[in-house]
């Protein structure tokens, strides 16, 4: 698995339009906090189980591919659901898959915070929100 930060991953979505972003959050997270432009939701877990299911996510993930080459980016809060989702999807004969590094909203800061230290929004990059 690769990791690349926001702006690295913006800048490889750019280059590689046919690339399959990916938002692992729930899809409540992904439409009300906000989400880039042109990401797929394919929720790691969802409300009310908050267990993930590795081989139903894969499969997920592989309807929404045009086969298991073609480049996966995942995001999702602050990049650690995406370091399982990635795992399990490299397990599943994905060829070539992108971690973004701080994910969304980023790390916490001192008042236990996100958006101030790092992650997408903090880089200014693309978003939208419902």
């Amino acid at each position: 698995m690769k990791h690349f930060q926001p702006k690295e991953a913006w800048d490889y979505l750019q280059q590689h339009p046919d690339a399959l972003f990916v938002d692992v959050r729930m899809e409540i997270e992904s439409l009300y906090v906000g989400r880039p432009p042109g990401v797929v939701n394919v929720p790691w877990y969802e409300y009310p189980d908050l267990m993930p299911d590795a081989s139903q996510f894969a499969e997920a993930v592989a309807r929404e591919a045009n086969g298991k080459d073609q480049p996966v980016l995942l995001i999702c809060r602050s990049g650690k659901r995406t370091l399982d989702a990635g795992q399990v999807l490299e397990a599943a004969g994905f060829a070539e898959v992108i971690n973004i590094v701080h994910g969304f909203e980023g790390e916490l800061d001192e008042r236990f915070q996100r958006s101030a230290l790092s992650g997408w929004r903090f880089d200014g990059l693309p978003w939208e929100q419902m």
